[in-house]
């Protein structure tokens, strides 16, 4: 006998197509049960768990398992090909994308990121005290940590970043491969932030990269505005205004940076074994970069 699924079955795929990205939580699966429990005249003997099932068997409904070393594994369900990104936002529903996954969204280069990077915003902390030479140098002499927040599924993983709170600053939605809705990290925004964390980019050859294809699309004086709203407490603008200028942007770009002046010596990347300043920028860079 035909059961009120098998009837509701073509309306079912019809529902779940609707989806950008194609990629359900099962609490999402269930709401669309209850949501059009009647519309499908769904018998009532039919709980959540049998209607999840009868989309896995009868449907093709696909199921993942993002799998974390030090976190356990997810559960996701996904229909037709499915969005990376919106399978590695669906960690953090209040998240965005940053970092090196901003910069190929932004297309300042050309490499399909196998890491995604979800920015979850911490709660408001106070800022940090004054700086000293001492405290920056000794800070800087170390490696830079990194998220072990890492959940993989199939060709990709995906790092769950607990970024500074910014009220989602500079963030805003742009269109994905899968016509979803993506919260990315502007390019001025994106630049402050790969400047800061290089790791999160493929490392400073990477950054350096998406300087260049940034350049005519960004200006300096939107630089410093990322800059203020974000607030960090080292001198960031001066790595930038040296990336900048690697990048072949021009004075015009430049000037605003130099403008906040330098008090420090400052440090393209944490750890540098062997390292020359440059003096324009006040900045400790790896020899031969």
């Amino acid at each position: 006998m035909e059961s009120s699924l098998d009837r509701a079955a073509g309306q079912i795929r019809s529902e779940l197509a609707k989806k950008p990205g194609g990629v359900f939580t099962e609490a999402e699966l269930i709401s669309l049960r209850s949501e059009h429990a009647e519309e499908w005249a769904l018998a009532k003997r039919v709980p959540a768990r049998a209607f999840i099932a009868f989309l896995i068997e009868s449907l093709g409904l696909q199921v993942v398992q993002l799998k974390s070393e030090d976190y356990g594994q997810v559960t996701r369900y996904t229909w037709g090909e499915y969005s990376p990104f919106r399978m590695a936002l669906s960690l953090r529903p209040r998240g965005y994308l940053s970092h090196g996954t901003a910069v190929f969204l932004h297309g300042l280069n050309d490499q399909l990121p196998k890491t995604i990077h979800v920015n979850q915003e911490q709660s408001a902390k106070p800022r940090g005290g004054g700086l000293l030479q001492e405290r920056l140098t000794m800070a800087f002499s170390r490696r830079q940590r990194t998220s072990n927040y890492i959940f993989a599924f199939g060709t990709h993983r995906a790092v769950i970043l607990s970024g500074k709170q910014t009220g989602a600053w500079g963030v805003s939605v742009m269109p994905g491969l899968h016509g979803e809705s993506l919260p990315v990290t502007g390019i001025a925004r994106t630049l402050v932030d790969i400047a800061v964390r290089p790791a999160y980019a493929g490392g400073v050859q990477q950054v350096l990269e998406a300087y260049r294809g940034a350049h005519g699309r960004v200006k300096g004086a939107e630089i410093v505005d990322a800059l203020e709203h974000l607030d960090h407490v080292y001198p960031y603008h001066q790595a930038i205004g040296f990336l900048m200028e690697r990048a072949g942007f021009g004075e015009p770009d430049l000037e605003p940076l130099e403008r906040i002046g330098m008090t420090f010596d400052f440090y393209l990347l944490h750890g540098m074994r062997n390292s020359t300043l440059n003096s324009r920028w006040r900045l400790f860079v790896p020899e031969g970069f």
